[in-house]
């Protein structure tokens, strides 16, 4: 029987895909594609042309690209040792042969001639893009490079990936082998009730507690310690819970820091030997910000427009919390930032986060973004029966999507809640890519969304904060940006775009979690189908851009770190990288006594991957102000007006990389964006 990790099949029979297939499956999969780039370097290179080298290269790779989705994305999202012994088999594997392409001579010998033919020279559209990002993308990754120079990267690309695996790894074992039990209900004063529940339910899980004694769990998993964090009175609980977080990634046997220090290292020599003088230069060199000192002077423009914002903010904590106990005003606690900024809020706009949480039922919120698709994006949603589409956990729901014109553009698995085989965080991922088809036909796309909500309690649906219904509709942005993909060369379609640009499709989403008319869409009373009240609905709009300062400047922080880290050599750090690290972020950290320790062994976003966000944190800003300029036309010609829905769709959403990302939001807006937009709706001007 042909290994199920090789089947095309656009529904996935999941439960076939078993751990002891996985090696087996690459090693067929790269033989192909080894295979395919042989017959294109059998030619002579006078033979070459687009056709035969460009297009063959792109089709060489597609059975490889797919079977390793299918093996990533199980990793992310049902861990288990022998699932990941056999992803850590085939990863360096996987990773020589996607180093080795680049630098494949006689590839790119005919790479070259071919793109000299004038036919090539004569190429429009996405083919003529898809022909310059091709040479682009292997000079840019050493194909230029002398034959010792090349044999060091491809050792370097391999090794790379493995420190980012294990890096990935002891995060997730390390927040996974942390718990709490707590037996005292004293203890709890202050959690919501959903919250308490499900620390009941996951203690119960696990064994713990009876009817009679119960017993409440917490974990590091964010829908566990956040409400913890935030309304806990036991300042101890909040405190024990904070301590466990912050040394994630620290502690044998899950310590990151030399791993770290070995990624740096190792990314720096890439950049060297590709002739840039520090790894931001050569990651941003195709992105909107073209290199590190533009993505960095971005940075240092938003913090001195928010700098004093900021510091007022953090000073009206520290006299709100002295203010309220009685006490001088003096620092705040790391773990106390959370809990006052929450009863600051309270106090000031008579607002708690969790009014809303009965409005938001999960069922409901899904249900009320696919009616907004319909109505901006002319987009059919429908979920399909479990018998019908075999999904990787019975949580997991799996949807059809068609167009206006009835067209099959696309279906996607929704998986929402978290679980200890799942890694942390929200992501959108694709599995396939359709789109138009060389005989003319359009083939459907296959995504997916993940995230880690609030999980039922009992009887009640899952009840949602605002934030996780946001996180919803970003990650349903993401998915829209490669379903709606109308880009025949599948490298370029959807979210395979510059990163400073790939957070356009999401963020604007988030928008329509804020406007009335759309939230009476979805957000409807779990028990009595109510919209919100209008006076906690003012109250809530009052609140949005409470502390945005603060919260502005945690996302510079992360990006002026991540930024530092890859403009400057390892060796100029020292040998305590948190305090070097701590020098630069002077000015962008809440003063908090004690101080907060550095995240760098716990920064997924940074160290999980070879590149992964490395150098290009700074992309959430950046693409905050694309999607805060590019909604004012939705604010001004109608929240569900189809046509700018349409214009959306022609001008972003369906083009992915066939064209520069400044050359289409211009298409949609009529001129280049304009910061002043993110500064008014955050309230910062």
């Amino acid at each position: 029987m042909e290994n199920p990790f090789l089947l095309r099949s656009f529904h996935i029979r999941w439960s076939q895909l078993t751990p002891d297939l996985v090696v087996s499956a690459v090693d067929a999969a790269l033989a192909d594609a080894e295979s395919r780039i042989a017959t294109i370097t059998a030619q002579g290179p006078e033979a070459a042309d687009y056709a035969n080298t460009f297009l063959a290269l792109e089709q060489a790779t597609e059975l490889l690209n797919e079977t390793w989705a299918k093996v990533t994305h199980l990793t992310s999202v049902a861990d288990s040792p022998a699932l990941r012994e056999a992803h850590n088999a085939a990863l360096p594997k996987v990773s020589a042969f996607q180093a080795k392409i680049p630098l494949n001579e006689p590839l790119w010998i005919r790479l070259k001639a071919a793109s000299l033919r004038p036919a090539a020279q004569a190429l429009e559209g996405e083919h003529r893009r898809f022909l310059a990002e091709t040479l682009a993308e292997f000079r840019q990754q050493g194909a230029d490079l002398p034959k010792e120079k090349k044999a060091r990267l491809e050792a370097l690309q391999a090794h790379l990936a493995q420190l980012t695996q294990k890096y990935s790894e002891n995060v997730l074992d390390a927040t996974n082998a942390w718990e709490l039990i707590v037996t005292d209900v004293e203890r709890l004063r202050g959690l919501p009730a959903h919250a308490l529940e499900s620390a009941r339910q996951s203690a119960a899980k696990k064994g713990l507690g009876s009817e009679e004694n119960p017993a409440w769990r917490f974990t590091l998993h964010m829908p566990s310690q956040e409400p913890a964090m935030l309304y806990a009175e036991d300042e101890s609980l909040r405190r024990e819970i904070w301590t466990a977080a912050v040394v994630v990634g620290t502690q044998v046997p899950h310590a990151n820091q030399e791993l770290v220090r070995k990624i740096l290292a190792l990314r720096q020599e890439k950049a060297a030997l590709l002739g840039q003088p520090h790894f931001a230069d050569l990651v941003l060199e195709r992105r909107m910000a073209r290199n590190g000192a533009q993505a960095l002077a971005f940075i240092k423009d938003l913090h001195s427009r928010v700098q004093a914002a900021f510091a007022r903010e953090s000073r009206e904590l520290e006299e709100f919390k002295a203010q309220q106990t009685g006490q001088p005003v003096s620092r705040l606690a790391p773990w106390e930032t959370g809990f006052w900024a929450e009863k600051l809020r309270k106090a000031r706009y008579d607002f708690d986060e969790e009014q809303l949480r009965p409005y938001f039922p999960l069922p409901g919120v899904v249900a009320g973004m696919f009616e907004i698709a319909r109505r901006v994006f002319g987009l059919r949603v429908t979920e399909l029966p479990a018998a019908a589409a075999e999904t990787w956990h019975p949580e997991v729901k799996f949807y059809d999507m068609h167009d206006a014109a009835g067209r099959h553009v696309g279906s996607f698995y929704a998986d929402w809640h978290p679980r200890e085989s799942k890694r942390g965080g929200a992501w959108m991922n694709y599995l396939i890519t359709g789109g138009p088809q060389p005989d003319g036909r359009r083939a459907p796309h296959l995504g997916l969304i993940c995230g880690n909500l609030t999980p039922p309690a009992g009887d009640r649906p899952a009840l949602l904060t605002h934030n996780e219904v946001e996180t919803i509709f970003h990650e349903f942005g993401h998915l829209l940006h490669h379903l709606l993909g109308e880009v025949g060369i599948k490298s370029l379609n959807g979210v395979n775009v510059a990163w400073d640009f790939v957070e356009l499709p999401s963020q604007i989403m988030e928008n329509w979690c804020w406007e009335r008319e759309s939230l009476d869409l979805f957000a409807r009373h779990h028990e009595t189908g109510a919209t919100i009240p209008e006076e906690l609905f003012r109250r809530m709009i009052a609140a949005k851009n409470f502390r945005s300062a603060s919260f502005t400047m945690r996302q510079l922080a992360f990006a002026r770190m991540d930024l530092d880290l890859h403009l400057h050599p390892v060796e100029e750090m020292g040998s305590d990288l948190a305090a070097w690290i701590r020098g630069r972020l002077q000015g962008y950290l809440t003063p908090t006594e004690p101080a907060s320790p550095t995240m760098e062994n716990r920064f997924t976003h940074l160290f999980a991957d070879p590149v992964g966000y490395a150098a290009g944190y700074y992309s959430y800003k950046w693409a905050e102000v694309l999607d805060a300029d590019a909604f004012t036309r939705f604010k001004r010609e109608g929240l569900f007006n189809p046509a700018v829905g349409r214009d959306f769709v022609n001008h972003v959403l369906s083009r992915g990389n066939s064209a520069e990302p400044m050359e289409l939001f211009k298409a949609f807006m009529g001129r280049p964006p304009d910061l002043q937009a993110l500064l008014l709706r955050a309230g910062l001007v």
